[in-house]
């Protein structure tokens, strides 16, 4: 099989297709001939030599796939070959071929296409996550989502509409803060030219019950003065820099807040496992239905995959970037 190699530091440019075994198919799990792969930042941060594949797991880039089940382990019952389907990977989904575990499938409803669905599972398994898995946001609250034009971003924004629940968002321009709008954020401020601390404040004086947030550094505190007490502030990704302003214990205690780090990739099977039913039971249905929907801002061909990251590392999208083979 096909599969998109590289070298720890590479420039996206020097991004190649390369051939190599396919994998092995073993308990558990189902095997997906891949169709399209969505373009994750821990994959432009994977071949930078910032973020190893975990222990165990393959080392080709890619966390998200859709395609068509080819194969199926004798354990497995759930999923037949033909069936349209799409899911997470800890690695393996820059190939024309990956082995699956089963409960991190889900099925593509017909509604979409193989290259919405290969966008969908990480962004909105993150949001979902964030949202509801750790803070348990509920309908009415108030939330402020840094990063709104990103793919997790947009799929939080679409989740809190979908829910009832209020969101604010920091984008760096006035289209992108518009296409925030369209996906139902009640508050957009351009963090370039508005302090949001300030912004959120004026509109929400009693302030936000959760914030998303995957910038860090001076953001920390900011996000401490507009959280509501007993508020919880969740950080995915660290885009500023590994290390936050000295944090504000007084903001802290005075606002009993929590401050929790999370990821996805990291997670345990059987953690993601849960995850994934939960958004499939919860979620999926209304993606058939039309009430949420992929943003996809970019359909690249496998041979256009070293543009696909440097869109991304450029900071120039409104969605998600989702590659093709074929």
């Amino acid at each position: 099989m096909r599969f998109v190699d590289f070298t720890e530091g590479c420039k996206p440019t020097e991004l190649v297709i390369a051939q190599t075994s396919s994998p092995q198919l073993t308990q558990g799990k189902v095997l997906v001939k891949v169709h399209a792969f969505g373009v994750n930042r821990a994959d432009t941060l994977q071949r930078q030599g910032h973020y190893p594949a975990p222990a165990g797991e393959s080392e080709i880039l890619g966390l998200e796939m859709a395609g068509e089940v080819i194969g199926v382990a004798e354990d497995v019952s759930q999923w037949q070959v033909g069936d349209r389907v799409f899911g997470l990977v800890a690695g393996g989904g820059y190939a024309e071929e990956v082995a699956v575990l089963a409960s991190h499938l889900m099925a593509i409803p017909d509604s979409l296409s193989d290259t919405e669905a290969a966008g969908l599972a990480e962004v909105f398994l993150t949001a979902f996550q964030c949202l509801r898995t750790i803070s348990h946001v509920k309908p009415a609250q108030r939330v402020l989502l840094h990063g709104g034009a990103s793919g997790v971003g947009l799929a939080a924004t679409q989740l809190c509409r979908y829910w009832g629940v209020e969101a604010a968002v920091t984008a760096s321009s006035e289209a992108k803060l518009d296409y925030c709008a369209q996906q139902g954020a009640k508050l957009g401020i351009n963090y370039r030219h508005q302090d949001f601390a300030e912004e959120v404040k004026q509109a929400w004086p009693e302030g936000v019950d959760m914030v998303l947030d995957m910038v860090g550094g001076d953001y920390l505190n900011r996000n401490l003065k507009v959280l509501k007490q007993d508020g919880i502030v969740v950080y995915l990704a660290m885009l500023a820099g590994r290390y936050a302003d000295k944090l504000d214990m007084a903001l802290l205690i005075g606002k009993r807040a929590t401050i929790q780090g999370t990821t996805l990739r990291s997670r345990s099977d059987a953690y993601k496992s849960t995850l994934i039913e939960d958004f499939a039971t919860t979620c999926l249905p209304a993606f058939a239905r039309g009430e949420l929907k992929v943003n996809i801002d970019t359909v690249y061909t496998i041979d256009e995959v070293a543009q696909s990251h440097a869109r991304l590392e450029a900071n120039d999208t409104q969605g998600k970037i989702v590659v093709t083979w074929r």
